[in-house]
């Protein structure tokens, strides 16, 4: 079970403000790298300002939920007003890792973190993703098994901005978060190399 599953009623609530962006001559490819910058901008704040003002971590789930949507929009610009195109391909997965790294290692900031855990974190969700997209390569389809896909991860780490907000949790709590998201992450890699052969067979 992943909460990619609702995302079709996410795209349902987004598109009024899509027709609106498309009018103004506002371009998929643009929303993506906005988005991909707008990510490693906030995570230098966190990561550099965040332990002296703990509220700054609130800043984590805020962009977690706006970049979901502007991940949403930019995806529906492309499919649903022609403006698909091989660099946006690349641009949506480049983006995607670069500002999920970055998110995630703006949490090395907080006091007590084991660098190891976040590290391994990122290069798990790194891999989960390349599993994704290696579907294509073999003749199946671009794979979005869970248990802990990108919207997963983004619930995940947004939650734990809140709790550091609030002081409610730190170091040790973050390690165990980042424990838990790699062997996730993990099992959605091997879950996804999986499907994506079952189907490539499948279609033999």
């Amino acid at each position: 079970m992943s909460i990619y599953l609702l995302k079709g009623r996410f795209q349902d609530l987004l598109r009024p403000g899509v027709r609106r962006l498309e009018r103004v001559g506002a371009t998929a490819n643009q929303v993506t790298v906005a988005a991909g910058l707008l990510s490693v901008a906030i995570a230098a704040i966190v990561f550099a300002w965040a332990p002296t003002r703990p509220l700054l971590y609130l800043l984590l789930p805020a962009w977690m939920l706006a970049r979901m949507a502007l991940n949403a929009v930019d995806g529906m610009l492309a499919r649903e007003f022609g403006q698909k195109s091989a660099l946006g391909a690349y641009l949506n997965e480049l983006c995607d890792v670069v500002s999920d790294a970055a998110l995630y290692l703006a949490l090395l900031g907080v006091a007590g973190v084991a660098p190891f855990w976040v590290w391994a974190m990122v290069v798990s969700a790194l891999l989960a993703e390349y599993a994704g997209i290696l579907g294509l390569m073999v003749g199946a389809s671009r794979r979005y098994e869970g248990p802990m896909g990108k919207s997963d991860r983004a619930l995940v780490v947004g939650a734990s901005g809140l709790l550091l907000a609030g002081s409610w949790i730190g170091g040790t709590a973050v390690n165990a978060v980042a424990m838990v998201v790699t062997v996730l992450c993990t099992v959605t890699m091997v879950r996804r190399v999986r499907a994506g052969l079952a189907e490539e067979h499948a279609t033999r």
